[in-house]
């Protein structure tokens, strides 16, 4: 069998995640710090496990409709409104999916025909690339800057539409980087796009986790609501990322469509983490308050401890990683992790992983203990004095 010839070949071309391999040797290794995974160190809190355990007891293990259960988008409404001041009609304009990353392949499966462009910033989460080939479109990927603090100017974003763009995902707060969008910049990427017919993607899985600022989605911005397509879900805020929820919301003509694609492919998401995120709607938003603060004492302790071995470090204002600049130590990124690793037991993830524009950078997540942040700057800084050692006396060689 000729399993290339058999096989799609626009699925064979698509690259596996660059962020895998670092884990693969992570398992083997003793003694290991990870700083790689993007996932919260909590468990998902109490009360939320124990209405999903609840459900199970009343036995309540069937399909829910199609869209999710309605008590539950009753309640995502009645949050994404209490929350961010997004008013969505539970019944039309949401629908309830695998995580977030199924409302994302959703998305883009629903308004990409071939050949469609979809603008992408970069450095990003890894599946927007990925999944805009898959829908058969062509990703564009847009390097957003280190001088901006990873954000997307609107300077950028014009000289990226032609008119075969269809869509611009919106990645923030963002992975890696911690990036994230005020009003006024978000107001400056809306002027680009008013007079288009360019939708936005945009990925608020970390819309929660903002330091000393509160999330605008760009829905929010005048005229961007009726064009704008939002993902959002329950892993991160919530602690809840081996629940597999997520939610997309957006215009009913949209949403009507999207819905075809997750009932074909999905049929609905699992029954019993829907019970569950509803009582995380209804009553977690004191869990993500403590979380947050806890993220945020992590986050200041971190960039402080990477300026001060020498690694430059802007201040990340959303999600839970910092993207320091490796480009002093002459390494690259690749190089950097890979001898980190084998040297020192330390996983960071290399800022290639993550596309053009992560070249010279690292994401070190902070979603782990105090205790092994600290320790793992304790390695790093060993790292860095013997690298540097070693470099000198090449140089005297």
């Amino acid at each position: 069998m000729n399993y290339q010839q058999i096989m799609s070949q626009r699925i064979q071309e698509v690259q596996p995640s660059g962020i895998r391999r670092f884990f693969d040797i992570l398992e083997e290794m003793k003694d290991a710090i990870s700083l790689g995974v993007g996932e919260p160190d909590f468990v998902t809190p109490w009360h939320i496990r124990d209405a999903g355990i609840y459900s199970l007891e009343k036995g309540r293990t069937r399909y829910t409709s199609n869209a999710g259960l309605a008590e539950l988008r009753r309640e995502i409404a009645s949050y994404l409104e209490r929350r961010f001041d997004l008013k969505y009609d539970f019944a039309s304009q949401i629908v309830v999916t695998v995580g977030g990353s199924e409302g994302i392949d959703l998305a883009l499966r629903c308004l990409v025909n071939p050949g469609d462009e979809v603008i992408i910033p970069v450095p990003s989460f890894v599946c927007y690339g990925p999944l805009t080939s898959m829908a058969g479109g062509t990703p564009v990927l847009l390097e957003t800057r280190a001088e901006d603090e990873f954000r997307l100017t609107p300077e950028l974003l014009k000289k990226a539409i032609t008119p075969k763009t269809k869509a611009l995902v919106l990645p923030f707060p963002n992975n890696p980087t911690g990036a994230v969008m005020e009003r006024s910049d978000l107001e400056a990427i809306a002027e680009v796009l008013r007079g288009t017919d360019i939708m936005v993607i945009s990925d608020e899985i970390y819309s929660e986790l903002t330091y000393g600022m509160h999330h605008t989605s760009i829905a929010n911005i005048p005229d961007m609501y009726e064009r704008t397509i939002v993902i959002n879900g329950f892993s991160k805020s919530h602690a809840m990322t081996g629940w597999r929820m997520g939610y997309v919301c957006g215009p009913k003509e949209i949403i009507k469509q999207l819905l075809k694609l997750h009932q074909f492919g999905i049929m609905s998401a699992p029954t019993v983490s829907q019970y569950a995120a509803v009582e995380a709607m209804r009553n977690g938003d004191r869990d993500i308050e403590r979380m947050r603060d806890e993220y945020d004492g992590r986050r200041r302790y971190l960039v402080e401890g990477l300026r001060r071995i020498g690694l430059p470090c802007f201040e990340p204002k959303g999600a839970f990683y910092v993207f320091p600049d490796i480009r002093s130590t002459g390494l690259s990124s690749d190089e950097f992790c890979e001898r980190f690793l084998m040297e020192e037991k330390v996983a960071v993830i290399s800022g290639t992983a993550f596309g053009p524009g992560g070249e010279g950078f690292i994401r070190c997540c902070y979603a782990t203990s105090m205790k092994d942040i600290a320790e793992a700057l304790t390695r790093m800084d060993n790292f860095l004095t013997n690298l540097r050692k070693k470099q000198a006396r090449s140089a005297g060689n």
